[in-house]
């Protein structure tokens, strides 16, 4: 055995019991949160994983930073057959992959390229931070030389690893072996070794160390990095939410007489998968681009409150696990010290930062965690929550309004009650705005003569149905929100309904994923989707004459991120005759909340600007006659918009319900 081979041993034995101990400290960390289970549904989880992960397929939503990410991702997964080959080569020297056969060509061209691409990726990822200055990307000062070092690293591992090459082939008198392709290596290599294979020998071994030893330095240096992503984001991928899971609140067992907290103060109130976010953040600042509260100068920063939660799981978690106190450490928590009250209220629960999120971080799990911390355990929220939660709990709706009169919108309209005769197909949920906002019941009356056009067998539940619990369960309410929603399954469960539909999106996001958490499964519809398809079975007609109308559409949050609904609001629209529908910039999966949600329909906004008023703003630069929508949140603040503007001679605010309903045949 060479004395090389003594070394290396020597080397990989420190570096790799050096990982596993940093490994082992970062898992046992995680375990100081509150369990819960995420090994459900393998197969939907190996899904994501290959779409999300392998795929990229966040990441490439931005298409240079993505294209930038994927070719530094793929070539370092590619560069893994490189990587390998060097480490058993310091345990025997003489090791190839060249036993491969026609595997080999393809490995040694495809590193030949993907070496260059990640090279020109590095270079073009330094060029935005330093020269184009890309705003998401600050996280810092320590942030931005983490991720100089670490970008540095990889050009390092790329730049040794075509030295390597190189030296190898000049070893060799410039002749490749069997089954060997590497058109940019062959040719490079005479140029950097035009004097001949006289010291190939001592730049291979040169190259090769450098290579080995960047390689496991750089594994080494991720625990301490923000870029333990490298590490962390396909687990983080693997146990994220899934389909039907993906954007349902989890519930908390209030019965549960063993449970001391409610809502999370303090990491250790967390679940160890939201633990595991502040571990796989990258820093990108996608989520906070793309937050409307941070877009309009509110403190708020989802990309703040994830890694505030890592600065906090690694700053307590050695002192709860060796069962130590610490004064300034553990006499901290994290809602206060960490992160205000101020942040935590702004959250609209768009769910934009998680939809852009690139490793499917969870950041409305933890910010409703926390609001439930101080809801249920402190009592300290917005003052003009007092009166939203006591209306809900004693008229069933977060206004002032008296419950018995839920049903007067549909006076004159025949409108059947669960009460008066429970056999139909369909239960129309008409929700708090639609019921009991003047302008929002005119929406309820569109789609129910619209539905009595296509003959659809509907009833409501009058004064039986009560508010579906989405503002007060975001809201951090979870005892409040959890018995209007179980007061609700068991009406709609007594009445044995399968088939519901609404025109409110939360209503639509509450019954369809959360009421099965309390035994209340439905097959639930948007009035949306109802429409398009009785227009697609021919049961309503649109009027043929031509008309000139020039609508814009805004996607509600609620309907689009979460549900993935966005062309059953917009395809009954281009059938109308006439009418040009017209996108905002910002629209669909892209589209920018309008403020209302995550109770924000109840809370002043007194810090930048009006969300609402950013958006109408946009919806004006199309120039429209007409602003589409289709949640009564968004009506409402929309509407608020055009007429800060005094535009509301000029340009209507309506539902696509109104709009079909008036193009009727």
């Amino acid at each position: 055995m060479e004395m090389k081979n003594v070394v290396f041993i020597i080397v990989f034995i420190s570096a790799f019991v050096f990982l596993a101990y940093n490994i082992r400290r970062l898992i046992s960390y995680l375990t100081i949160g509150l369990k819960e289970n995420r090994f459900d549904n393998i197969p939907a989880r190996l899904k994501r994983v290959l779409s999300i992960a392998f795929g990229q397929t966040k990441l490439l939503r931005d298409p240079i930073a993505g294209s930038i990410h994927f070719l530094i991702f793929w070539g370092f997964m590619l560069f893994l057959f490189a990587v390998v080959e060097a480490i058993i080569q310091g345990f025997y020297s003489p090791f190839t992959l060249q036993f491969l056969g026609p595997l080999f060509s393809a490995i040694t061209i495809v590193q030949d390229v993907f070496g260059i691409l990640v090279i020109i990726a590095v270079l073009s990822a330094l060029f935005r931070r330093y020269v184009l200055n890309i705003e998401r990307l600050d996280s810092g000062t320590a942030g931005k030389l983490d991720a100089t070092f670490i970008l540095v690293l990889i050009l390092l591992v790329v730049v040794s690893m075509f030295g390597q090459n190189m030296a190898a082939i000049a070893k060799n008198n410039f002749v490749l072996h069997d089954y060997e392709i590497r058109p940019v290596t062959a040719l490079l290599s005479p140029v950097f070794f035009n004097g001949g294979s006289s010291t190939a020998d001592l730049y291979f071994e040169i190259f090769w160390w450098i290579h080995i030893l960047v390689v496991f330095g750089f594994m080494n240096f991720l625990p301490y990095s923000k870029h333990l992503h490298v590490f962390t984001s396909i687990p983080n991928v693997f146990f994220s939410k899934y389909d039907e899971k993906k954007y349902a609140i989890k519930s908390i067992n209030l019965e549960d007489e063993n449970i001391e907290q409610f809502g999370a103060v303090d990491v250790d109130h967390l679940t160890w998968k939201q633990m595991l976010d502040g571990y796989a953040c990258t820093e990108c600042g996608r989520c906070t681009a793309a937050c409307p509260a941070a877009n309009t100068g509110k403190l708020l920063s989802p990309r703040k409150i994830i890694v505030d939660i890592r600065r906090r799981t690694e700053e307590k978690a050695p002192y709860v696990l060796a069962g130590e106190e610490k004064e300034g450490i553990t006499d901290k928590t994290l809602v206060h010290d960490y992160i205000s009250d101020e942040e935590l209220w702004a959250c609209t629960t768009c769910n934009a930062c998680v939809y852009e999120c690139p490793v499917t971080i969870e950041h409305v799990d933890s910010i409703v965690d926390m609001r439930r911390n101080l809801v249920l355990m402190e009592s300290q929220f917005p003052p003009e929550l007092n009166n939203v939660f006591k209306n809900i709990e004693t008229q069933f709706t977060p206004w002032a309004f008296n419950w018995q009169d839920r049903a007067q919108w549909a006076e004159g309209l025949d409108v059947k009650t669960m009460a008066e005769d429970s056999e139909c197909e369909y239960l129309f949920w008409v929700g708090c705005a639609g019921s009991f906002d003047a302008r929002y019941q005119k929406v309820s009356q569109a789609f129910t003569k619209i539905m009595k056009r296509g003959n659809v067998d509907f009833r409501i539940l009058g004064t039986e149905e009560k508010c579906n619990g989405d503002t007060a369960r975001r809201l951090g309410n979870e005892y409040l929100a959890q018995m209007m929603m179980m007061e609700n399954v068991e009406t709609l469960n007594n009445y044995k309904v399968k088939k519901i539909v609404t025109a409110c999106p939360h209503c639509y996001n509450s019954l369809k994923n959360e009421y099965p958490q309390f035994g209340g499964n439905f097959e639930v519809l948007h009035h949306s989707e109802l429409i398009e398809k009785l227009l697609d079975e021919n049961k309503i007609k649109l009027k043929d004459e031509k008309i000139k109308k020039r609508v814009t559409f805004h996607d509600s949050c609620y309907l689009g991120r979460y549900n993935g609904i966005y062309d059953s609001p917009r395809d009954p629209l281009k059938k109308i005759n006439g009418l040009e529908l017209v996108e905002m910039e910002r629209s669909r999966d892209k589209g920018f909340c309008c403020g209302a949600g995550g109770g924000r329909m109840f809370l002043e906004e007194t810090t930048g600007q009006r969300i609402n008023e950013n958006r109408t703003n946009e919806a004006l630069e199309t120039n429209s006659d007409t602003i589409a929508s289709a949640c009564p949140f968004c009506m409402t603040m929309l509407n608020d918009g055009v007429k800060t503007f005094d535009k509301a001679d000029e340009v209507e605010v309506k539902d696509i319900a109104e709009i079909i309903q008036e193009n009727l045949n």
